[in-house]
């Protein structure tokens, strides 16, 4: 399956490079839902959440209201994750709260699959230089993606996992590491951070794997209509 992205900043709907520096602006919240109408899913991420910078709750209720959302960013607490529930949102995703100074936070995740639903719940793996990021992908842990999806699995129905590295760069992704994670669990994964090629995606799906698309759509360098085509055709 393929998902594509609607990243909030300041009321906007915008695209980062390494999830620092703002590339490009798309069109409105509203206007982009109408662009993504054909496909099942839509992920939304609340960038000034996941930074700690504010947020965009009124946006984020305005699109989990109208679409099947995967929303994240600032998901910190059982409560907030219980309210995008009730919002509307189809999956939450949990990224730097899933995780301690030493390894997992499985005492909050108990209390985010309890107040959210274990089957709504997504864990973002977010990986630079082969470790786990957090804090808006600004600190990074001791921890790789690879030795730390079977111990979230009980609390998760899935997981976010984005290729940082190549994040925004339009550079192509790391099929290897995707392989790695697939080999490391059986629940579903939706690769993020640098897919640029149809053949990428496709590859993605042979392994099981959905891919999240941002930067690829937003350049125009993957056509949206053949997208929609592709994705059907992965469906069926």
């Amino acid at each position: 399956m393929i998902v594509p992205c609607i990243d909030l900043m300041d009321g906007k709907v915008v695209q980062l490079v390494q999830g620092k520096e703002k590339a490009l602006e798309g069109d409105s919240p509203e206007a982009m839902l109408r662009r993504f109408a054909a496909f099942p899913e839509i992920q939304v991420i609340d960038l000034d959440a996941a930074m700690g910078k504010g947020s965009n709750d009124g946006l984020v209720e305005f699109l989990a209201a109208r679409a099947k959302c995967r929303i994240g960013g600032g998901v910190r607490t059982a409560a907030r994750a219980q309210a995008l529930v009730e919002q509307g949102a189809f999956k939450v995703i949990v990224g730097t709260a899933a995780f301690t100074a030493t390894g997992i936070n499985g005492a909050l995740l108990d209390e985010m699959a309890a107040a959210a639903g274990r089957e709504r719940l997504v864990v973002a793996l977010d990986s630079r230089d082969g470790r786990i990021v957090v804090k808006g992908w600004r600190e990074s842990t001791a921890l790789t993606a690879e030795d730390t999806l079977a111990q979230l699995e009980p609390y998760c129905s899935g997981f976010l996992c984005t290729y940082v590295d190549k994040e925004g760069m339009m550079q192509g992704t790391d099929l290897d590491w995707f392989r790695r994670l697939r080999r490391a669990t059986e629940l579903e994964i939706t690769a993020a951070g640098g897919i640029t090629t149809v053949d990428e995606i496709r590859e993605l799906a042979r392994l099981g794997i959905h891919a999240a698309l941002g930067m690829a759509i937003y350049t125009g360098r993957l056509d949206l209509a053949e997208l929609t085509a592709l994705n059907a055709s992965l469906a069926g």
